[in-house]
């Protein structure tokens, strides 16, 4: 039986993930600051005995709020994936680490792995950061590392911070009050990622590889709520007071032939079935 451990098991991905890894016969080990787990203290992972694979979802990950608390992402998320990594390290545990969308503005659509990087807020920035400590830990120490890059993830039981959700929580009530219309967007569903590491931790890949999660499809944000609406034969309406986000990048799309090729994954969800699947 394959030992997996999962940190942020209680969060929005993790949650799908466990349930599904368990579904089908894994071994699991759930890690959650919910359980006292503070990943940041580097005795935390003590307890856990060695494992095949450690998937680190673990972060803090709400882009607005890392604005106004740089100084806690950069030091936690730093904290938490070093603690992880030298986890791995010394139980020769393979390491599927969730980095970010990191490309900014892209000069190119679609968005492949080696398009230059560009991280455009805190958040992102600190997911560089442990890219590269990931890096680091493969060259220095051998530690095998998938990276993920997803682009918009979204499915059932996510936090109504987040579009897709949040969408679908104000049609309860009433109107839709959004802000900037012209944004396009990769969505893609959170069982496609559950599928995708899945795929990682049954693959023989060796060595430190980076992948992008996407849909390889964009939409902008009108037509993501009147999609919504459509599908709900809602009759309330959309609203937009037009204002500009900080650091908005206008489109972004990705490239996901790597992962077709050397994980053999391909997304199952497009748009209109990933909004059925939260209704």
């Amino acid at each position: 039986m394959i030992r997996v451990a999962v940190t942020g098991s209680s969060g929005f991905i993790g949650k799908h993930l466990v349930t599904t890894l368990k579904m089908r016969n894994f071994e699991v080990f759930e890690i959650d600051i919910s359980d006292g787990n503070d990943l940041t203290d580097p005795e935390c992972l003590k307890f856990l005995p060695p494992v095949d694979h450690i998937v680190h979802l673990a972060a803090r990950s709400f882009v607005p709020l890392s604005f106004e608390t740089p100084y806690i992402y950069y030091r936690d998320n730093y904290l938490i994936t070093l603690n992880v990594l030298e986890k791995a390290r010394k139980d020769k545990s393979k390491v599927i680490f969730f980095s970010s969308y990191l490309y900014g503005n892209p000069d190119y659509l679609p968005v492949d792995e080696k398009h230059p990087l560009a991280p455009h807020n805190p958040y992102a920035q600190s997911k560089l950061i442990c890219e590269k400590l990931c890096e680091g830990y493969h060259r220095d120490f051998g530690v095998a590392i998938i990276v993920f890059r997803p682009f918009n993830i979204y499915g059932p039981g996510q936090n109504k911070s987040f579009l897709v959700s949040k969408i679908i929580d104000q049609l309860k009530t009433g109107d839709v009050h959004l802000e900037d219309p012209r944004p396009k967007r990769d969505f893609i569903h959170v069982m496609d990622i559950v599928e995708a590491v899945i795929k990682a931790i049954e693959s023989k890949i060796p060595a430190y590889e980076v992948f992008n999660l996407g849909s390889g499809k964009s939409v902008s944000i009108t037509d993501l709520a009147d999609k919504i609406l459509s599908i709900t034969k809602s009759e309330h309406k959309v609203f937009f007071s037009k204002k500009e986000r900080k650091g908005e990048v206008m489109d972004s799309v990705a490239d996901i032939r790597k992962a077709k090729t050397l994980l053999s994954w391909d997304p199952l969800f497009n748009i209109s079935e990933g909004i059925k699947s939260i209704i």
